[in-house]
């Protein structure tokens, strides 16, 4: 589960314009999912601290789990979690009372998140960028929302917000 280039026939366009001859072609897909895969800068789990609201978070993933409770204990606790993976361990814990609106807030959170990454890590904006036109896919089998459910039947959101986010780094190239 790593980077892979492959044809994107089947698949819907997502859109984006070309910019330079060099960048992967409109066909081709980033498979995404291991920090320690190519691409793999392109995980939530990827060691890329963001600030937002005035506050250090270790990664996008510890960020993103942590907006899921009204509690600022929980959150803290989140945030101080050693690693991105105990950090969605937490999160996921449905001991926990997660707060009211988060099925309907959970993507502009996400979108938030990895905007701040890309846009206060300019070496992750170049990356990203150099994908080109390319379809990003979170590829895994342990996610049919924010990824593509192994079997491209998923929705791929974390994957379009990194083409959105490309695409907004784009514009504001020009």
């Amino acid at each position: 589960m790593g980077f892979r280039r492959s044809s994107n026939e089947g698949l819907a366009s997502s859109g984006l314009s070309s910019v330079g001859a060099a960048r992967p072609s409109a066909r081709e897909r980033i498979l995404f999912y291991s920090v320690s895969d190519e691409y793999g800068e392109l995980s939530n789990f990827a060691p890329y601290p963001i600030r937002l609201d005035g506050v250090q978070w270790p990664t996008t993933e510890h960020f993103f789990q942590a907006q899921k409770f009204s509690d600022a204990d929980v959150r803290e606790q989140i945030r101080r979690a050693p690693n991105p993976g105990e950090a969605a361990r937490i999160g996921r814990s449905r001991k926990l009372r997660l707060r009211p609106n988060w099925d309907s807030a959970k993507v502009g959170v996400m979108r938030r998140a990895v905007r701040a990454k890309f846009e206060q890590h300019p070496d992750l904006a170049a990356l990203l960028l150099a994908t080109g036109d390319a379809e990003i896919v979170e590829h895994t089998e342990r996610d049919a929302f924010w990824g593509d459910g192994g079997d491209g039947r998923g929705e791929n959101v974390l994957g379009r917000i990194l083409m959105e986010v490309r695409s907004m780094l784009k514009g504001s190239a020009h």
